[in-house]
C-alpha cells in the first residue's frame, strides 16, 4: 500500500536525512520526503500498514524532533 501524509519539515537536508532514516525501518518498501511540498510518501505491506507508519513516526521524531507526519 502506498500512501501520502503531511510531513513539516525545516530544510532540504532534514527532509534527505530523514528519508535515508526512514527507507531503514524494518517492514518499510519504499520512503520519500519532498521538502518543497512538504509530503512523505510511504510504501509498506497492506497487512502491517499501520505497525510500519506507527515506527515511521517514532523514527521521524528520533532524527529530527521538529518533524511532523500528520497522519
Amino acid at each position: 500500500m502506498k500512501k501520502k501524509f503531511a510531513c513539516e519539515v525545516d530544510c532540504a537536508a532534514c527532509a534527505s536525512k530523514l528519508e535515508e532514516a526512514l527507507k531503514k525501518v524494518e517492514g518499510v518498501e519504499d520512503c520519500s520526503v519532498n521538502f518543497l511540498t512538504q509530503k512523505m510518501t510511504l510504501t509498506a505491506p497492506d497487512d502491517r500498514y499501520e505497525e510500519v507508519l506507527n515506527a515511521v513516526v517514532q523514527k521521524a521524531k528520533k532524527v529530527d524532533p521538529d518533524t511532523v507526519i500528520t497522519v
